[in-house]
């Protein structure tokens, strides 16, 4: 069973591209820019656990939290469902495609068989639009193709993989709900939630102070490090390339002001693209110092970094306390 007249959604990243997808089904279809900010998706955060191989950076809010917020500021009907059985976590997800209804799933990336250099992420999301005997087509990010189709035993072992970020056989659709309200309107009231939350970040390792013990923590970081090549040349690629749509999500970010302003007319919109254009900027020559670090070693390369970490920190700051000036 595969869904007749069904159209993709070509994205970077993998929440916004599978929930993109379900929009699309239902006639709605946004940018991928305008898709994170109306799930108020700007963050960071620096994440390091002794389980851990080497640090983990991100420039987003935690997984299933961008959806929920798209599925609030446009009124819309989000269903999730976790199951710890495996048996009911693919029955149910098939009795949504034979009604004709695409579905969200997040799971483990390791598993997925057209992964070129599989890697265990558990935080990954695709959407599920059909399935034969021994197969199912997956919706994914255009890095891996768009269209995509794994084993249905591949899909099992992905659903259900234990580890950080993982959740139980996740699934989720999205349906018509109330009336859409007025776009200009929402896309003040996102980002002025996702400026409310990254100005309070909960804990210190979060936002603009994560941006600075990321900062504080280099030297450790590459002196401590078992393998300082692997963790640098891979922490810039994730920046960059896994998913991000470049500059650790502030492209999307940026690109979404954009939209706003041309949307709303609002100087507040305009200053704060033009503060992201910078700040974005910054983010790549931060990845491009990131790569260039761990394939040289070299310890006099920490300096520059850490100076333009505590830079970016201080002009997301102010860049995100400009949005709290929104008028909703």
């Amino acid at each position: 069973m595969i869904l007749s007249k069904f159209s993709p959604f070509v994205g970077a990243h993998c929440e916004t591209t599978a929930t993109g997808t379900l929009l699309k089904h239902i006639g709605m279809d946004f940018s991928e820019p305008m898709l994170f900010g109306l799930g108020e998706g700007l963050s960071f955060i620096f994440w390091n656990m002794k389980s851990m191989d080497f640090p983990f950076i991100g420039g987003r809010v935690k997984p299933d939290q961008l959806t929920a917020n798209i599925c609030k500021n446009l009124n819309l009907k989000l269903e999730i469902q976790e199951t710890a059985s495996k048996t009911k976590a693919w029955s149910s997800v098939r009795d949504l495609i034979d009604r004709g209804t695409p579905v969200g799933l997040k799971l483990d990336s390791f598993y997925l068989e057209y992964f070129s250099k599989p890697f265990h992420f558990a935080g990954h999301y695709v959407a599920l639009y059909g399935y034969d005997e021994s197969n199912v087509y997956l919706v994914d990010t255009k890095q891996q193709g768009t269209k995509a189709q794994t084993s249905i035993k591949s899909l099992e072992l992905a659903r259900s993989e234990k580890g950080p970020m993982a959740s139980k056989n996740l699934f989720y659709t999205i349906g018509p709900g109330k009336k859409i309200p007025d776009l200009a309107k929402i896309v003040r009231v996102a980002a002025k939630k996702n400026a409310e939350e990254y100005l309070h970040p909960p804990i210190t390792n979060v936002s603009f102070q994560g941006i600075k013990k990321l900062a504080s923590y280099l030297e450790k970081w590459f002196h401590s490090s078992a393998d300082p090549k692997r963790d640098f040349t891979t922490t810039a690629m994730m920046m960059e390339k896994a998913g991000t749509g470049g500059a650790i999500f502030r492209n999307l970010y940026r690109d979404f002001l954009l939209e706003a302003d041309s949307i709303t007319k609002d100087p507040i919109f305009q200053n704060a693209y033009k503060q992201f254009k910078e700040i974005a900027d910054h983010w790549t020559e931060v990845a491009s110092l990131f790569d260039s670090l761990g394939k040289t070693g070299e310890a006099h390369r920490l300096l520059p970094i850490k100076n333009l970490l505590n830079q970016i920190s201080d002009l997301e700051h102010k860049a995100m306390s400009g949005l709290l000036k929104l008028k909703d």
